[in-house]
């Protein structure tokens, strides 16, 4: 088998040899080559894609931060402090001064209570992270609000750990979009949605140049940026999907920056003296999406028979050298809680066993949506040949980033093969998304992964609820434990991996700084030789 999946991936392999020019880029301007095709708006208050919120998360500000070598430290970034009410209920922020947008407007209060409003009012993809503070279209108007030019009020309906609030505002839904520009290309009421998918409205260290969908991304240099601003006076970053023509581009000097190499290219360029590599270890879970509308798939014995059918040691040590561990439980190693338990391997054997109790011992046809990058596509036709083994027959429907997400996001699919990361550092992030359900009717307001894959997970939900109320930080971890043994046992969810992230430099490229998510990686303090 090991020597099966080294073949998937050896056609993309490019020889090492020297080059006869070197191509040079600009010295203030930072060039990536990046697969940025699932990136479907650039609307804070829509967006759940990975490439976006990176995109945000360098261009917009946010409520809160976190250190990126101890995520347990918050700070303030657009709030500059905050207090809690003794009930647990009222959250004030004090507004930072002196922050303006790319318009030339002052941040204040109000423009904070819109961009959080919006949110709920839009009730886009992100929406459930504020929802689950009770906030309603009916309601977030009264319990989010400004009293004040730098006084915002948040009123939450039960007195979860302030921790928790407050690491909700962390993620992309806490971004504060200028208020004026945005209601300025508002159309029919609709809060300026349809402007903010290809425009911008912030006042990060970056600001958007231009988006062209499927080609590239394009930012320029925010000069009055309050915390400093860039060296970097532009980022381009090119849409290159296939590994190996990263690494072309990389060696040639046409890029500063490969962001998608795989293990064939990594090994590639290890001795090129012009090349550095960095990593950091990422929240981030590989994992398989079993639609539960499938009459097999549906099936207890058919969900646990496919655990045994992934070949988690040969993809981690040929497909994903160095940039993933196995990691089967939703939470990833580092949180709270986290059980890092592998309990599954590949055994053909036993996967047919279990297939023939379920009377399906002649296997049975399943698609799976796979996004075309190299990694991925590499590991479906992996998982594809393992199946074959026990009767499977497993069809592989390529596609781009955005049309592989919407058709799941549409419960449209038989399996998704995807990459699922935190939203913001607290367990709740991912219980709240493989454990809880609370409407699985295709109208639910709140759309996690387990709706997606159409799956009640039952008691698990009040479960989750309570966990989020609990204070005493053992008692809580003890209780997430026990939620993903279940999810482990009876899941639609085939968990595989945990991702560690690579970036490839030239090296006169310093100061890129991955974080441990996905919108944690920074550009601002990239320095060029």
């Amino acid at each position: 088998m090991r020597r099966l999946i080294a073949g998937l991936v050896l056609g993309t392999a490019l020889a090492t040899m020297p080059m006869a020019t070197q191509a040079e880029t600009p010295k203030n301007a930072l060039v990536m080559a990046f697969a940025i095709d699932d990136i479907i708006t650039l609307d804070p208050a829509g967006m759940f894609e990975f490439t976006a919120l990176e995109y945000a998360g360098n261009t917009y500000d946010r409520l809160i931060g976190f250190d990126n070598d101890d995520v347990s430290k918050i700070y303030g970034v657009v709030a500059e402090s905050w207090d809690v009410s003794k009930d647990g209920l009222t959250f004030t922020f004090k507004i930072r001064d002196g922050i303006k947008f790319a318009s030339g407007n002052d941040l204040t209060a109000e423009d904070a209570a819109f961009s959080l409003q919006r949110v709920v009012l839009l009730d886009q993809s992100p929406a459930f992270i504020l929802g689950q503070f009770g906030f309603t279209a009916d309601n977030v108007k009264d319990r989010i609000r400004a009293t004040d030019d730098k006084t915002l009020v948040m009123e939450i309906d039960q007195p979860y750990s302030p921790s928790f609030v407050l690491y909700c505002l962390t993620a992309g839904v806490g971004a504060v979009v200028d208020k004026k520009v945005v209601l300025e290309h508002e159309k029919d009421g609709d809060l300026g949605a349809e402007w903010m998918k290809t425009n911008y409205a912030g006042s990060g260290p970056f600001a958007l140049n231009k988006w062209t969908p499927g080609e590239s991304l394009s930012l320029t240099a925010n000069e009055e940026y309050w915390d400093g601003a860039p060296a970097m006076k532009r980022v381009i970053i090119r849409n290159v999907t296939e590994a190996a023509s990263q690494q072309l581009l990389l060696q040639k000097g046409d890029i500063d920056i490969a962001r998608n190499l795989e293990a064939d290219q990594l090994a590639s360029v290890k001795g090129d003296e012009n090349i550095k590599v960095m990593s950091k270890g990422k929240g981030a879970l590989w994992y398989l999406g079993l639609s539960q509308k499938n009459e097999f798939l549906s099936k207890p014995e058919v969900r646990e028979a496919l655990k045994y059918l992934v070949d988690y040691e040969g993809i981690t040590q040929t497909i994903m050298a160095g940039r993933a561990q196995i990691h089967q439980a939703f939470l990833p190693e580092g949180f709270l809680g986290a059980y890092n338990e592998n309990p599954y391997s590949l055994d053909v054997e036993k996967a047919k066993s279990i297939l023939a109790e379920a009377g399906l011992e002649d296997g049975f046809k399943v698609t799976m949506d796979t996004r075309n990058t190299t990694a991925i596509m590499a590991m479906a036709q992996s998982i594809q040949a393992t199946w074959a083994q026990a009767g499977i027959n497993l069809e592989i429907i390529p596609g781009d980033g955005g049309q592989t997400l919407t058709k799941y996001r549409a419960r449209q699919h038989d399996i998704y093969i995807g990459r699922w990361s935190p939203d913001y550092q607290d367990p709740h992030t991912n219980a709240s998304t493989f454990a809880w359900n609370p409407d699985n009717s295709d109208d639910a307001a709140a759309k996690p992964l387990t709706w997606r894959n159409s799956w009640n997970p039952g008691d698990m939900t009040a479960e989750v609820d309570k966990a989020i109320l609990e204070r005493d930080g053992e008692k809580r971890a003890a209780m997430y434990v026990d939620l993903q043994k279940k999810v482990l046992e009876s899941g639609p969810f085939v968990i595989m991996f945990q991702e560690t992230e690579i970036a490839a430099l030239r090296d006169n490229v310093h100061n890129l700084v991955l974080g441990p998510s996905f919108d944690n990686n920074y550009y601002r303090f990239v320095t060029k030789d």
